[in-house]
């Protein structure tokens, strides 16, 4: 038997407590694994939801915020279509959460993906350029649907099966064409720009857009689709396209210049919700899994919900209300997107307990 009294095991004993001191010190320095928040939202609120995820994780360092951006419709497909557990969606069009999460269960639960949302906050359609677009001196919000058909100016446009800008854009163009009595505008923006046409057709005053099943340019078109409409705005500062159909807050985060629509077409004033409303979009296949969308005009509303299936529902419920904090209503002001205050909501009686006191509900 080894002797214990050899001065090896006798310092040992002397510096045993030194150890568990340092063990403890470093175990208790150790960093700790954040809580992770994980949101997906329209691309349009890219810059301010950004910010907010800078000054929320800034107050909250136990929590890392983890955000994808993309078209309305697809952040929507995340969950209702691929089961994507996500702890918050925020939409550009807030009617896509009850026609889309609102009718579609999920298979484990039996339960709709979501059962209230945030109206949250509004915007506007601008058309988006810079000082060395064709014809830049030249468009006005009285001629602009006359420019943008010319064949040698560039215009994008986001996808209609992927984007709330996308079948807004169209909306405009059939607005257009009602408000001014003149059906070649629309015509003259699509016609011999897709493969497969889009359409529109009216039954009294009641306008249809119908958007077929591929969305894709002819080789000569002057047309560029992306997927969403923050895919171009590169292409709009590289000069690569002329205009793009964007919204009002993203045109002034990035120093566009804009052509400043009528409310008529821009889809910005509640007075005009009658309006249009005469104004649908129809998708002609089976976009989705259990619903057929129709899309109708109305004043923008951007939509904010927490999924049922949430894997972090406390961490959603801690980020909405710093967005409706004073630090998070700043952020939504600064860059062109007030906050709608009071807060407003969709089937307030089901809302998170902790959101109700926290409204005043």
């Amino acid at each position: 038997m080894e002797n214990i009294h050899h001065p090896f095991f006798l310092n040992m004993k002397k510096l045993l407590p030194i150890f568990l001191v340092l063990l403890f010190l470093l175990t208790a320095c150790a960093p700790k694994e954040k809580q992770v928040l994980t949101i997906f939202a329209a691309g349009s609120l890219m810059q301010p939801f950004q910010q907010l995820e800078e000054a929320f994780e800034a107050e909250n360092p136990d929590v890392d915020v983890q955000m994808e951006f993309h078209g309305s419709i697809q952040v929507m497909r995340r969950v209702t279509d691929l089961h994507r557990e996500l702890d918050l969606v925020a939409t550009a069009d807030q009617s896509l959460l009850p026609m889309l999460m609102y009718a579609t269960n999920n298979p484990e639960t039996g339960e709709p993906y979501a059962n209230w949302y945030l109206s949250m906050a509004t915007n506007t359609i601008t058309i988006a350029y810079t000082e060395k677009s064709k014809y830049a001196d030249e468009v006005s919000a009285h001629n602009w649907f006359e420019i943008l058909s010319r064949d040698d100016v560039r215009v994008g446009i986001s996808d209609p099966r992927f984007d709330a800008m996308g079948y807004r854009t169209f909306m405009a163009f059939a607005l257009a064409t009602d408000f001014y009595s003149d059906s070649s505008i629309f015509g003259n923006f699509v016609h011999g720009q897709f493969k497969y046409p889009i359409r529109l057709k009216t039954e009294g005053e009641n306008i249809s857009i119908i958007i077929p099943e591929i969305v894709e340019t002819r080789e000569d078109s002057h047309l560029v689709v992306r997927g969403s409409s923050i895919a171009l705005n590169s292409l709009l500062e590289s000069g690569e396209i002329d205009y793009a159909f964007e919204y009002v807050s993203v045109a002034n985060q990035l120093g566009f210049e804009t052509v400043k629509l009528p409310p008529e077409f821009g889809l910005n004033d509640p007075k005009l919700e009658e309006y249009y409303n005469r104004v649908t979009v129809e998708l002609d296949f089976q976009r989705f899994a259990s619903v057929e969308p129709i899309f109708t005009a109305e004043q923008i509303r951007y939509g904010l919900t927490i999924p049922t299936n949430a894997p972090q529902p406390e961490l959603a419920i801690r980020f909405i209300e710093f967005l409706y904090g004073p630090k998070g209503q700043q952020i939504m002001k600064d860059n062109w997107q007030p906050l709608f205050i009071p807060a407003q909501v969709n089937q307030p009686e089901n809302l998170p307990a902790e959101l109700k006191e926290f409204f005043g509900l």
